[in-house]
């Protein structure tokens, strides 16, 4: 089955839609993959397989690498947005449960405005076609058109800025982001800690997740803030939106001679508080963080022949940093990963096709 025409259609619906009703949750099945254990992942997620064929190859002079978000375009392709200012267009493929294959079709540059570079991270493609851009540098969300015109900037809380503006660490700051459905709600995802947050009664590190509610066509305004319970010695590498308020949520680590840990959680921020106000996490007794559900820890994936070029627990397993939705059917999500490679001879620039089914709100 050809991927784009499937793309193209989630896009639009991610545009159009609001939340799933409890009617339509209800009416998906939710069978866990025992009928498949040779793919199976966890009981919720199973990876239909993996390609390395963009691994160090050039496109149009530009090296295809350092990926570190995707989102799904209006027309059928995937954007891939590299942390060296650049964007690809791919045309992803993908027969049944085998292996995505992917294509460049097209590279934009992009900068700041100054016209120097960013350290992109992650990436949104709204209603009308435009790139929302995170950088880690400040951090900063810009907006782009098809082209890499920078267009504009979006407001940041002076909190979430690097220090010493603000109380953000360098290069742990905007790493994910996400747009609801129905296209008002923008969501990024800070990678570790503000300075002077501490730890939820579980030991677990807070991190924040600023919104914005779009205001008009195209103007966001700041939103509530909320805080995210993430796994110790983890960060957040990227938040895609689910469909229905939830979000995904990639939580991933390294540590030299095993490998990378990459975990895929379902968090729920629609009861979470709105800690902007909170100096310091985790606030008082009635401070609550976003719920979060694992669906599966990806080392524990079959490794499906997979090799690795460092140390891995599992030789799958590599710098996962993107993942985007490109399909929802039968009450599941086809999602597609991708593995930054930072440009380094011992890592590999890897895609992921995974199947997850998700818990009943």
């Amino acid at each position: 089955m050809r991927t784009r025409s499937a793309l193209a259609a989630a896009a639009a619906a991610l545009a159009a839609a609001t939340c799933l009703t409890p009617a339509t949750a209800a009416a998906a099945p939710r069978q866990p993959y025992e009928h498949a254990p040779a793919r199976a992942c966890s009981p919720s997620v199973r990876i239909d397989g993996f390609s390395d064929a963009l691994d160090k190859t050039t496109f149009q002079g530009a090296f295809v690498g350092n990926l570190s978000a995707l989102a799904a375009d209006g027309d059928g392709t995937v954007a891939a947005l590299s942390d060296r200012s650049q964007m690809f267009s791919l045309d992803v493929r993908q027969k049944g449960l085998g292996a995505p294959s992917a294509t460049p079709v097209r590279v934009v540059d992009l900068a700041d405005e100054k016209g120097g570079p960013l350290d992109s991270e992650g990436l949104v493609v709204d209603r009308d076609g435009t790139r929302l851009v995170t950088s880690e540098t400040e951090p900063s969300v810009r907006r782009y058109d098809k082209d890499g015109k920078l267009l504009g900037r979006l407001p940041v809380p002076a909190a979430l800025q690097v220090a010493p503006a603000g109380r953000a660490t360098a290069n742990q700051t905007f790493e994910g982001l996400t747009l609801q459905p129905g296209g008002r709600t923008l969501i990024a995802s800070m990678e570790q800690s503000l300075t002077g947050d501490g730890p939820d009664a579980a030991g677990r590190p807070l991190v924040r997740l600023q919104s914005w509610q779009r205001h008009g066509r195209q103007e966001f305004a700041l939103g509530p803030q909320y805080a995210y319970p993430v796994d110790k010695g983890l960060g957040v590498a990227e938040i895609t939106a689910a469909g229905d308020g939830r979000l995904l949520v990639l939580e991933r680590g390294f540590t030299a001679g095993v490998g990378n840990t990459v975990r895929l959680y379902l968090a729920d921020p629609r009861r979470a508080s709105d800690v902007t106000a909170v100096t310091n996490l985790p606030g008082g007794a009635g401070t609550r963080p976003a719920g979060k559900t694992l669906l599966a820890d990806l080392g524990a994936c079959p490794s499906l022949g997979a090799t690795a070029r460092q140390p891995q627990r599992n030789p799958l397993l590599d710098n996962i940093e993107g993942l985007v939705v490109t399909k929802r059917t039968g009450g599941a999500l086809r999602l597609l990963l991708v593995s930054d490679d930072n440009q380094n001879p011992a890592q590999i620039t890897r895609l992921y096709s995974l199947t997850v089914r998700l818990p009943r709100p």
